[in-house]
């Protein structure tokens, strides 16, 4: 899949996103809107790795034969691809309507940005930890395009803690370090949260967005 093709698979599937009023409901989540091989092929790189995965057991849990799978994604590659990519342009449409929501003010900028990551991964964890895990399987231009899209993510936070400190609402002397180790913070929520355990997603996002005042020195 080149970067024209996973931009375009990126477009198409967060029209479910769009089509759902993003700028006035990113916080709210139903369906992952994933087609039946991508939700197929993200419960077996769960359940056994992207290495640990075969298409033929792809094609299985999706009712498809093989080369009904390869209709669609000629690769298994092509399958991580579409699923990283979903991932992506989810998160992205989700945290530039929080921020927009956000307003000018810096604080609330900070606060409702953490609160999106946090919704986020607690949500879809799934999607967001084969995102985050399986990137040591990704190849070539897709890995290049994948990288530049978390960067691009990282950078939104990056711009609200500079922008904190340059206003003199935060007082951390490590903006930079600070805003990765939020990020690092939010998006690991994917790899133990569980919707039978103590806090709902909302509850341990309020719970993060203190944190997260406290690690950037906000009043």
């Amino acid at each position: 899949m080149t970067e024209a093709d996973a931009m375009t698979a990126g477009k198409a599937a967060v029209t479910s996103v769009d089509e759902a009023g993003t700028a006035a409901g990113w916080r709210l989540y139903t369906d992952d809107g994933l087609p039946p091989v991508l939700q197929a092929a993200l419960a077996c790189f769960v359940e056994q790795g992207y290495h640990g995965t075969t298409i033929r057991e792809v094609a299985a849990r999706a009712g498809l034969s093989v080369p009904g799978v390869y209709h669609h994604h000629p690769s298994k590659q092509a399958l991580l691809v579409g699923i990283v990519t979903r991932a992506m342009a989810e998160l992205w449409e989700r945290s530039t309507a929080a921020l927009e929501e956000a307003g000018p003010d810096v604080g609330r900028r900070l606060d409702l940005l953490v609160e999106c990551l946090v919704l986020f991964h607690a949500h879809r964890r799934e999607l967001a930890f084969i995102a985050a895990s399986e990137i040591r399987s990704m190849l070539g231009d897709d890995r290049t395009t994948y990288i530049e899209a978390r960067d691009r993510q990282q950078r939104l936070m990056d711009t609200v803690v500079e922008e904190g400190v340059t206003r003199g609402a935060f007082t951390t002397d490590y903006p930079r370090e600070v805003s990765r180790a939020i990020v690092t913070m939010c998006t690991a929520v994917s790899q133990w949260y569980r919707t039978d355990g103590e806090l709902s997603p909302p509850e341990l996002a309020a719970r993060y967005r203190t944190m997260a005042r406290m690690t950037v020195g906000a009043a």
